[in-house]
């Protein structure tokens, strides 16, 4: 997944330089901000490796170049997005701090989509959650995401859902959202848990109805 030479690259740079894997203007598809144009930044590098993921090409960092953060944010300017979505692959596997101040020092609103498995690095205006089994998120991380999204691929991916409400703080968003390929076998229980348990809202990723980005 990440190769060593990577971390220690962007380790020495202190952020000055990340894996960058793509960078685009699009549509938020999932969760609490579907529907809002943002300027996304994917990173290369995953250590947990989910068998459904839909940017496996992100996984490997070494085979993605080093690009000058500051480049980055330039390109994130430039775009004329009022928000930036950072994700991977698993960013936080990266300091983020030098590219979410210079986002911030331009009024630019950070947003990002992590596992929670690494240790939160950088700025952020919203934090949206997304835990998987395979590595489960900080503690730390839990208390002040301010979305928790579920990808549920079986009914046990429920009562774990149940588990990790326990773990957020009270004003996080809960989002139960149907694992892509199983969308007609799963979408009927995540329909009739909801209905049980009003707390909890259902995410589609509507970028790919729409067929973009």
């Amino acid at each position: 997944m990440v190769i060593n030479s990577v971390k220690k690259a962007v380790r020495a740079s202190e952020g000055k330089l990340l894996p960058l894997v793509e960078e685009f203007f699009s549509i938020q598809g999932e969760g609490f901000h579907a529907g809002k144009a943002a300027w996304f930044i994917r990173l290369g590098g995953c250590d947990v490796g989910c068998r459904w993921c839909d940017s496996p090409f992100a996984w490997n960092a070494d085979i993605h170049p080093m690009v000058e953060t500051d480049s980055i944010i330039n390109n994130a300017l430039n775009s004329g997005a009022d928000s930036v979505v950072i994700t991977g692959g698993e960013p936080l596997l990266w300091d983020l701090g030098y590219l979410t101040s210079g986002l911030k020092r331009n009024k630019i609103h950070t947003f990002i989509e992590t596992s929670g498995a690494c240790p939160l690095s950088g700025k952020w205006d919203w934090i949206c959650l997304s835990p998987k089994r395979k590595m489960p998120p900080d503690e730390a991380i839990c208390q002040i995401a301010d979305e928790l999204k579920i990808i549920v691929e079986d009914t046990d991916d429920l009562e774990w859902a149940i588990k990790y409400r326990t773990l957020v703080n009270p004003e996080c968003r809960l989002y139960l959202q149907p694992e892509w390929s199983r969308f007609e076998k799963i979408i009927p229980g995540i329909v009739d848990f909801v209905k049980k348990n009003p707390v909890w809202r259902i995410s589609l990723q509507t970028h790919k109805y729409m067929h973009i980005p």
